[in-house]
């Protein structure tokens, strides 16, 4: 029995006070995805990085061009499917344009990253959760294939859950057609340099995003074909926790740096100034 109840005290009830609640936004505390640390929004600063863990939250297209970019032309803005055959599909797609302010799951132009002019492609993983479709292979063929014609370098940021079901064997088919158009960029001597965010799996991992001259990734990205899931069950074993973050796959090869999302900026311009051919400006 405690205190109060010996002595007879009675505690008055405190009202609940719909107003107040009311004037708390969303959002305001986050929990980190990789370590769980729970967060003030605010903590995370414009680059929305984990201050924990270093664990860089999901940015959606613009967000990323607005952090790294000192000037940014669009290419193949209005680019868009015109007539998604798949029940839903349209609505799907309304939503996702909605959300993100693209035609599609990523983001083509020319970008000035740190004094340094590239050919930039951005995966949005909030638009359909960044998945490969017509369109979407669409777009950075034309972007290999318009770096390639002014000699401009590729950056590319993967972001995928895989190819698009709703649009079948043609989703498929953009693996083929991009991995053509990066090796005819790749034959004119120009470097391509690709950033694997969190998260890059499925066809997108299986094709372009593995063809890079040089391989970055962002600490603790998901980087891998099949998910956690279906390895088990095909496997019948249990997985180490970690082997598909960005660190385990840099272990064992397959990416040549983890860097932190505040460094990127500098490291690319770096690359671009390191890969340019004699003579280059």
């Amino acid at each position: 029995m405690d205190l109060f109840n010996q002595a007879n005290v009675k505690l008055p009830k405190i009202k609940k006070d719909a107003h107040v609640d009311a004037q708390i936004p969303d959002g305001l505390f986050l929990a980190c995805p990789y370590c769980g640390e729970q967060l003030y929004s605010k903590q995370l600063g414009k680059a929305r990085v984990c201050p924990n863990c270093g664990y860089g939250f999901r940015l959606q297209a613009y967000e990323r061009v607005n952090l790294m970019t000192d000037d940014f032309q669009e290419w193949d803005a209005d680019l868009t499917l015109a007539d998604p055959d798949f029940p839903g599909y349209a609505d799907k797609l309304a939503r996702a344009k909605a959300q993100t302010d693209l035609k599609e799951s990523v983001l083509t132009g020319k970008a000035v990253l740190d004094e340094q002019t590239v050919a930039l492609g951005i995966m949005d993983s909030y638009f359909m959760m960044g998945s490969l479709g017509t369109v979407t292979g669409e777009k950075i063929t034309r972007l290999f294939e318009a770096a390639t014609k002014q000699k401009l370098p590729v950056v590319l940021f993967a972001a995928s859950g895989g190819a698009r079901m709703q649009e079948g064997i043609n989703s498929l088919m953009q693996m083929a057609k991009v991995s053509a158009a990066v090796a005819a960029h790749q034959e004119a001597n120009l470097p391509y340099f690709v950033v694997l965010t969190d998260p890059t799996t499925g066809g997108v991992t299986a094709s372009f995003a593995m063809q890079g001259d040089v391989t970055l990734a962002e600490p603790h990205a998901l980087v891998g074909f099949a998910g956690k899931r279906v390895i088990e069950q095909t496997i019948h074993e249990k997985v180490p926790k970690d082997f598909q973050r960005a660190e385990t796959v840099l272990e064992n090869g397959f990416i040549d740096a983890v860097v932190q999302r505040q460094d990127l900026t500098h490291v690319l311009s770096q690359l671009v100034k390191f890969h340019k051919p004699q003579g280059g400006r």
